[in-house]
């Protein structure tokens, strides 16, 4: 299945029917008087968040969503049958936005929220209606409310507890190949992974569901590359792991480089909980892997995990580390005891 994280979409609700304008004709009732029916009520569109699905990809092939308009109203007082509802069912994580591209109408995180996007059309009133003592056979009826057409587009930010960062060719698809059931592309070329990938990481029983965001570049906070296409992605994660290519020769600025995107993207990015490692260290000898990690640890003021996905050195205390992390925000439910059916 093909990865789609923006997606720009019509929609329309249906229109009100109009009211009839009918009188009764029926033998032996010499004075009949009006029964023209309502209009029907017309179809609305709604958005809604379901489990299940992790791209956007239908709205590729659809992008006209309308409704159906209301049934005009009949005579003998029978009311028009209203427009069915039109349902868009989205992942979760999916933003609705206006057409500037900007203003947020909502922020779909739950399974089975619901958003209304466009209110179908109110039926008109028939003649029956206007009845009164003082007009006592109208013959006018309301016209139905037209329905509501407008443009929105749809942006998917991955949910995710966990977020896997770093430059291109870092190793994040080895490490996602190594933790999870995930098989992302993996060769030994930069901007191998060119969309993000999810995988379930267990890790002393439990699990978390961890995301590989494709390599950030120097100026991804400004749009290079596809820089803040990935960098909404990670907006959704509990905490962050940032893998560092053991094998460069310059990995203090190498860390520097995506701490700086970050925050310049959002403070909320800058302010996130994040483990920091050392990847690679399987091609390196030991004396390197100490200068490295201390450059490492001078440059981020904390601790430096030293690991392989290669070699599946050092990724349990890793993961047990971000374990640890997504627990104290409160994003997983820590049992007392041990599991009881």
């Amino acid at each position: 299945m093909k990865f789609l994280d923006l997606a720009k979409v019509y929609i329309r609700s249906g229109g009100g029917g109009a009211g009839s304008v009918s009188f009764r004709r029926e033998k032996f009732i010499e004075f009949g008087g009006p029964d023209g029916g309502d209009g029907g009520r017309g179809g609305s569109v709604w958005v809604e968040a379901v489990e299940g699905l992790n791209t956007l990809i239908d709205y590729r092939y659809q992008q006209h969503f309308f409704a159906r308009n209301g049934q005009h109203g009949m005579g003998n007082q029978k009311t028009g049958k209203s427009g069915e509802d039109v349902i868009m069912k989205v992942p979760l994580g999916t933003e609705i936005l206006d057409e500037d591209e900007e203003t947020v109408l909502a922020d779909l995180t739950e399974p089975g929220q619901r958003v209304l996007l466009a209110q179908g059309g109110n039926g008109g009133w028939g003649n029956l209606r206007f009845k009164s003592s003082t007009n006592r056979a109208p013959a006018k009826a309301n016209p139905g409310i037209p329905g509501i057409e407008r443009t929105i587009w749809l942006r998917l930010k991955l949910i995710a507890d966990a977020g896997l960062l770093g430059l291109p060719n870092a190793g994040k698809s080895t490490f996602l190949a190594a933790v999870s059931n995930a098989r992302p592309k993996i060769a030994d070329y930069p901007f191998t992974t060119l969309i993000p990938n999810l995988g379930v990481v267990g890790i002393d029983g439990s699990e978390f569901v961890m995301a590989d965001i494709p390599g950030l570049i120097e100026g991804a906070s400004e749009g290079r590359g596809l820089g803040t296409q990935f960098l909404a992605h990670v907006e959704r994660c509990k905490v962050l792991l940032h893998l560092v290519d053991g094998t460069s020769e310059t990995v203090a600025e190498d860390y520097q480089t995506i701490v700086t995107e970050l925050e310049a993207y959002s403070e909320l990015l800058g302010d996130k909980p994040r483990v920091l490692a050392l990847n690679k260290v399987d091609a390196l000898l030991d004396e390197e892997i100490e200068e490295r990690r201390a450059a490492l640890e001078k440059a981020s003021g904390g601790r430096v995990y030293v690991i392989s996905g290669a070699a599946g050195k050092g990724l349990p205390e890793v993961l047990r580390v971000l374990m640890a992390e997504i627990r104290a925000t409160g994003a997983l439910e820590v049992e007392d005891g041990p599991w009881r059916p």
